[in-house]
């Protein structure tokens, strides 16, 4: 397939519009089923080259969860604890932690699941039956991987009556080294962003402590690999093997660090016991309790706890979850990994993640204020590394 024509564009007033290879060659995909847009083929795209660099990097399996070309998070296989099974709604798959490639598109649904309602997803292996079970009980606009085995297809195929979108790619394609792009009819030229994100990257630790375990480089790697596949500017916390907040396209740097920060928050506290035990009612769907943790979370509980509101919800009215609760709950924790695409103008940035529990930073460095980011992260005995490399994606 040399070209494949799309309904329409970014909007529906935008056509015609299709894919194509310029220089006449096939192009690297197979469509098994659905027609995707042009949105989703550019999250298509992103999502692979996220995952495919994220496995090469830490060896794992890995997925992403992808909206309006960002990721809202991306994950490696690992376990998931019982906790976390229940914050991400997966406590009832059979044989999860026998499936690594599951385990990684768990975590990166159940990061940010308001985001991720509707989400494109990018596997890098071969998607197995336990993953497509996964998916398919998720409000999802398409899937990208390198392959499906049969049976896990049949169960893709089986959504959206049918029309589920389901590309395949070829894993071993590299894009040509120059890329161009059209805006407002000039045509831009550079070359691919190649750099080659690894533990050699981190090297340059500029801070009093200079202690950075295994999970720490492993986490740092997922932030900034992450970041480098997210619309700038965007700052990304990730724990545990995943990217649990991700601050995209923000033209403030500490705008990009509060918002993820708070979606990191948020994450966190989806894990508190008064959240896990919600007694939602059984006629409740998964988006519906996803909205209804939002707003429990949140200042603005009442919404679903006031009286007339809660029975909507609830076959109990649960008791608050109170400022105090959530600022204890949030203050224990700590070991949390920072990346940013550009360097940090100002410590007001650390300020902020502290509150967060970062522990472990990675930026590019190169401002003229870097000693007062630095003595920021000193007085909070963080370790912070110096990466020399900017990743602006736009």
């Amino acid at each position: 397939m040399k070209e494949f024509e799309l309904k329409y564009g970014c909007n529906p007033n935008q056509k015609p519009a299709k894919i194509y290879m310029e220089n006449g060659k096939d192009l690297p995909i197979e469509i098994l089923c659905g027609r995707p847009g042009y949105i989703n083929f550019l999250d298509a795209f992103n999502s692979w080259q996220l995952v495919k660099e994220l496995k090469e990097a830490t060896g794992l399996p890995c997925a992403t969860s992808f909206k309006h070309v960002s990721p809202t998070s991306a994950a490696v296989g690992l376990p998931l604890s019982d906790v976390l099974k229940k914050a991400c709604f997966v406590d009832d798959i059979e044989g999860l932690d026998k499936s690594p490639l599951a385990c990684a598109y768990a975590r990166a649904r159940g990061t940010d699941r308001m985001s991720s309602f509707g989400d494109w997803i990018a596997l890098s292996d071969v998607c197995d039956v336990t993953t497509a079970l996964l998916i398919k009980r998720e409000v999802s606009d398409g899937i990208i991987a390198p392959g499906y085995t049969d049976e896990a297809l049949e169960i893709l195929k089986s959504k959206r009556k049918g029309n589920y979108n389901i590309v395949k790619i070829d894993e071993n394609y590299v894009p040509d080294p120059t890329e161009t792009k059209q805006v407002f009819g000039i045509t831009f030229e550079q070359g691919r962003n190649n750099f080659e994100i690894n533990r050699a990257l981190l090297a340059n630790v500029v801070t009093e402590n200079k202690d950075l375990p295994e999970s720490a480089i492993r986490d740092l790697m997922i932030a900034l690999i992450t970041l480098k596949y997210t619309q700038s500017n965007s700052v990304c916390y990730a724990y545990d093997g995943q990217a649990i907040g991700v601050g995209a396209g923000q033209q403030s740097r500490i705008h990009c660090t509060r918002l993820a920060g708070n979606k990191a928050d948020i994450w966190h506290l989806r894990q508190h016991p008064k959240v896990l035990a919600l007694p939602f009612l059984d006629t409740l769907g998964r988006p519906d309790r996803d909205n209804t943790i939002d707003v429990y979370i949140s200042d603005e509980s009442d919404d679903v706890l006031a009286e007339g509101n809660w029975q909507k919800y609830f076959t109990v009215r649960p008791e608050p979850l109170t400022a105090e609760e959530k600022k204890a709950y949030l203050g224990a924790i700590n070991g949390v990994a920072l990346g940013s695409d550009a360097f940090f103008p100002f410590g007001d940035n650390i300020e902020r993640a502290r509150k967060s529990g970062v522990t472990y930073v990675a930026q590019p460095g190169g401002s003229i204020r870097d000693d007062n980011v630095i003595e920021a992260c000193n007085k909070y005995n963080m370790a912070m590394c110096f990466t020399g490399m900017r990743l602006f994606h736009h």
